[in-house]
């Protein structure tokens, strides 16, 4: 389906419809995405090189709205753009209708840091969380559940994350609240499995907030 750009707030945005449903509100997911992708790398290959829009993503994200806004400057600056980022997302959420307790976050490498800066912000009500490969642990505690995806950037400081979040590993069984999935990849390789990977976008449906329709 092809991608619908906007700005809204300073920052450009891209825009993806879920799959139709005649029944449900969909879900929606925001990608942040990492330092690479920022300026000058044009919107459209800064937002589908990693994250749910890329070729290769589970067909899982299909089943949600997918805003992916795109910094003006590089860098580990979302925390700036928290605002700009809620307009975004409830712009995306007022469009396509949106179930407003789907409401999820995720972002690669530097987007990954925003996920924890934003994820605190307090200006949008996330139901989940989902960090991949970031480079720093939270600097605040976060409220929603939390999935974090390792590669060898965040498997430096592993510890630190672990502790910061409260996390377990993820097990066999029904993963919990607070998990964290090493497979064993470099920095890219991390973003391509977990963007793959289905049972991740099932884990995020797991969870609503108690957010008022």
């Amino acid at each position: 389906m092809k991608l619908q750009h906007g700005k809204l707030g300073g920052l450009e945005f891209a825009l993806r419809p879920a799959a139709a449903s005649a029944t449900t509100r969909p879900p929606l997911l925001c990608f942040l995405h990492g330092h690479e992708q920022g300026p000058p790398t044009a919107l459209a290959r800064g937002v589908t090189t990693h994250g749910p829009l890329m070729r290769g993503a589970s067909k899982r994200a299909d089943a949600f709205v997918i805003v992916a806004p795109h910094l003006p400057v590089r860098g580990d600056y979302w925390h700036r753009h928290a605002e700009p980022v809620r307009d975004v997302v409830m712009e995306a959420c007022e469009r396509y209708e949106a179930d407003p307790a789907q409401l999820y976050l995720t972002g690669f490498s530097y987007g990954g840091n925003g996920v924890f800066d934003i994820g605190v912000a307090g200006s949008v009500r996330w139901a989940a969380l989902w960090a991949v490969d970031p480079t720093r642990a939270p600097r605040d505690p976060l409220t929603p559940p939390v999935w974090l995806s390792v590669g060898e950037v965040t498997r430096a400081g592993l510890p630190r994350f672990v502790r910061a979040l409260q996390l377990e590993h993820v097990a066999r069984r029904k993963p919990g609240a607070r998990v964290y999935l090493d497979e064993g990849d470099d920095h890219v390789g991390a973003a391509r499995r977990a963007y793959a990977d289905s049972r991740i976008y099932d884990w995020l449906l797991g969870w609503r907030s108690h957010a008022v329709a």
